[in-house]
């Protein structure tokens, strides 16, 4: 094998449900060169995301929600986890559209600027997911109250929180969602540019 390859022995559908789960067998080059052993490993099939963090710059305020999540039940004693706004992408549809779609079905905002942040891979040790994190303008006068698609099976409270409390929520460990921390430390690292001060 040649640096960096993958042969796939064998890939089989595991699990066709909500969600999707193959099965690889493979084996994979070596940085010293050569061939690894043969691994068998189930890869999560979830879709890829955005999300974003809606920020008023006047009122120097975010938006988050708040829903309950399965994964979360069973683990913590409160499986309602603060959040940014996020969705899955639709094939065909753009990121872009995704990050409005799911602020106005979330949280009924509109979102007057919107700036990519970064892509990163939400747990590359098992599943296929890529979460493209957006940055947005927004007036958070109007926002708050509960939304959420029922057919979709959600219950969303949205939260409006001037950003030195969303901080301290932060560093209190009060934010347990990925997404969400790295939103805000990039908000914070950004904030007095986004705010020209």
């Amino acid at each position: 094998m040649t640096d960096r390859q993958v042969r796939v022995i064998e890939q089989k559908l595991a699990f066709d449900g909500y969600f999707k789960i193959i099965r690889y067998r493979l084996r994979h080059s070596l940085f010293e060169g050569g061939e690894g052993p043969e691994l068998s490993r189930e890869v999560f099939e979830r879709g890829h995301a955005v999300a974003v963090l809606p920020y008023d710059p006047v009122r120097d305020e975010v938006v988050l929600i708040e829903q309950f999540r399965p994964g979360a039940f069973g683990v913590e004693s409160d499986p309602w986890l603060i959040e940014t706004i996020a969705g899955i992408v639709e094939p065909g549809e753009g990121l872009a559209d995704v990050a409005k779609r799911e602020a106005k079905e979330e949280s009924g905002l509109e979102l007057m600027a919107l700036q990519p942040i970064f892509r990163y891979f939400a747990s590359p040790g098992g599943s296929t997911e890529t979460v493209d994190l957006f940055f947005a303008i927004v007036d958070s006068r109007e926002a708050g109250g509960y939304f959420g698609l029922a057919e979709e099976g959600e219950d969303i409270k949205v939260h409006v929180v001037a950003s030195e409390r969303a901080e301290a929520w932060l560093n209190e460990g009060r934010i347990k969602v990925a997404t969400t921390i790295i939103a805000l430390q990039w908000l914070m690292a950004n904030r007095d540019r986004l705010r020209g001060t």
